[in-house]
């Protein structure tokens, strides 16, 4: 394979971690290619895709849907020269370079990688909850508990995330009912805590959602749950549903290739977008299990595209 055919920088997923990248890197003239993915809600697009409203992005004071703000980044990448491949990644070779990545049965060459394929959040596996996501049922409080101020909601999970989605809550709406599965929570004793002592937040133990309501009204109107020691069910009336039970980082590919977390998510240096292999970088949720939110992705998008360009000088690959 001739020089001309190995990549500068070719980026992996298409959230706004790998289109941040993809802008950045094109704008230095190191005419990126960006395998972006063919799933809406996976790499292509990210999690932004299955949000309706976006009202915390800078710059939109009245608020943009989410695809949309997907497509205008990906036409801001590729007005500045980003090329795109609508594929899914399958195999990666990090071992030697330059970098070997297949997409459906394509092979490419890159001197840097730049990961960007972000986590999909764990949800319920209902019917119910699939047909009604982004009209009442959501995995992101400081994403979406501002459309449900004043209202009555519900959050799914026992860990620190449920907490802490269930205290971001408890400061907007009226009343949030926590639904556990089990009689105690693995949340740690300070979250536990504060989420005890909040006033309008009351727990429903041992208990799962088995239904969301209402489909049928395209929004959600209450949740049907059934106490896994009774059997017996009810419906707790609320406008919102949160799930909390955790997010899974898209890293499966990278197993084998580059250090990761027990969790999954990928190893960064502090402070940077590094991983364990020089040329490689990792920006967004594939890396960053505490904030997850669009703008952080964005910041770290920049990070890993000015971290290439300087990579790829002090190579001599400029």
């Amino acid at each position: 394979m001739s020089e001309s055919q190995v990549e500068k920088v070719l980026i992996v997923g298409s959230g706004p971690a790998g289109l941040t990248a993809a802008v950045y890197a094109a704008r230095a003239n190191l005419q990126p290619l960006c395998i972006e993915g063919v799933a809406a809600g996976g790499p292509s697009g990210g999690q932004l895709m299955l949000t309706t409203d976006v009202e915390n992005y800078p710059g939109f004071p009245e608020g943009i849907q989410g695809p949309e703000l997907m497509q205008r980044m990906r036409a801001q990448a590729e007005r500045f020269g980003t090329r795109f491949v609508t594929a899914d990644v399958e195999k990666v070779d990090f071992s030697e370079r330059p970098f070997r990545v297949w997409a459906e049965g394509t092979e490419y060459r890159a001197h840097t990688v730049i990961v960007a394929t972000g986590a999909s959040a764990r949800w319920l596996g209902l019917e119910s909850e699939e047909q009604l996501k982004g009209r009442g049922v959501s995995a992101c409080a400081t994403c979406d508990g501002f459309f449900f101020r004043g209202q009555d909601v519900a959050v799914v999970g026992g860990g620190d995330t449920a907490m802490e989605e269930a205290l971001y809550l408890a400061n907007l709406c009226k009343s949030v009912t926590v639904i556990h599965r089990r009689d105690q929570l693995r949340a740690s004793k300070i979250m536990q805590k504060r989420a005890f002592e909040k006033e309008n937040i009351r727990f429903v133990w041992n208990s799962v959602v088995t239904e969301v309501l209402d489909v049928e009204k395209g929004t959600v109107t209450g949740v049907r749950v059934r106490d896994v020691q009774s059997g017996e069910e009810q419906v707790i009336d609320v406008q919102g549903l949160f799930i909390a039970i955790g997010h899974k980082p898209n890293t499966d590919l990278f197993v084998g290739q580059l250090d990761m977390e027990e969790t999954g998510y990928l190893k960064t240096q502090p402070g940077t977008v590094k991983t364990n292999v020089p040329g490689v970088f990792a920006c967004g949720d594939v890396q960053d299990h505490e904030w997850r939110q669009a703008v952080t992705a964005a910041g770290t998008g920049c990070m890993a595209a000015l971290s290439a360009e300087r990579f790829l000088g002090a190579e001599g690959l400029l």
